[in-house]
């Protein structure tokens, strides 16, 4: 049996890399924002960051998969371009939408056959209804959050796919989106109920492991800074481990969001990565 085991667990990986190699695809990063912190203390519940003011990025990503297109996270509001909002610690700023940027690489939000979000924050989001003919991914934790209600305007971003769950796609654990192995979103949970992240196969890069908001800024991933505003700190910490288990055993490329240095680890847009 145990060799039974080992050789269906030995196919398994086979495929996987070939799916890897058969597949054309391509990712891009886009500006969806800009969060200025004037304190970041809220961003560990074990006082790590008190007083400390930071620039973090708000990043979204478009990955192509022959000729079907993923937008990965949905970012700030698209009202604020142009315009920056003050709210306690945080100012937020926009500079173009994701619609505007789509389109310097000849792409409309009609033409996105699938929007997946890490998790049901405003800074992920934002823009969501403008792909309301998208199918929605999702986790399940998150889904039943927000239709549970957490506020009102999480709710309204959700309103087409609420109205109409048939378009959107849930899953308890790990989802693989193409049906090919190449991008796969990773169930991490602790964030919020349903948080997940993103594993990307690409054939020249490598393996690409972006974040969502496991973690927001580098010194995290040593220093385990677990925010004050996680939905549980054990689920954090089981999916920190995971998630670095992921990475030394794909010898992947980790890209944490909302890190301004982290996401130059890929091509400035227009530019993308293969």
């Amino acid at each position: 049996m145990r060799n039974w085991m080992i050789g269906l667990a030995l196919v398994g990986a086979a495929s996987a890399a070939q799916a890897q190699e058969a597949a054309d695809i391509e990712m891009w990063r886009l500006d969806c924002g800009t969060i200025e912190l004037s304190d970041s203390a809220s961003f560990s519940d074990g006082h790590l960051y008190d007083g400390v003011p930071r620039t973090l990025t708000d990043s979204c990503y478009v990955i192509r998969n022959g000729d079907r297109y993923l937008l990965w996270d949905a970012g700030l509001p698209g009202a604020l371009a142009g315009n920056s909002m003050t709210s306690g610690v945080y100012t937020v700023s926009v500079e173009r939408t994701i619609a505007d940027q789509l389109g310097d690489i000849g792409l409309t939000p009609e033409q996105i056959n699938f929007v997946g979000i890490s998790h049901y924050h405003f800074d992920h989001i934002g823009q969501l209804t403008d792909f309301a003919q998208s199918t929605l991914l999702i986790n399940e934790r998150d889904f039943a959050a927000v239709t549970e209600g957490v506020d009102g305007d999480t709710t309204a971003a959700f309103t087409p796919w609420l109205e109409n769950s048939e378009r959107a796609t849930t899953f308890p654990r790990d989802h693989d989106v193409f049906g090919d192995g190449s991008v796969t979103m990773l169930a991490m949970p602790g964030h919020t109920p349903g948080h997940s992240a993103l594993l990307v196969r690409l054939p020249e890069t490598g393996n690409i492991l972006l974040s969502g908001d496991l973690y927001h800024f580098r010194e995290q991933i040593e220093n385990r800074g677990v925010p004050q505003f996680n939905t549980d700190r054990a689920d954090t910490l089981a999916s920190f481990e995971r998630f670095l288990q992921i990475d030394q055993a794909l010898e992947a490329i980790i890209v944490i969001q909302h890190d301004p240095g982290d996401v130059e680890r890929l091509p400035a847009f227009p530019a993308s990565a293969n």
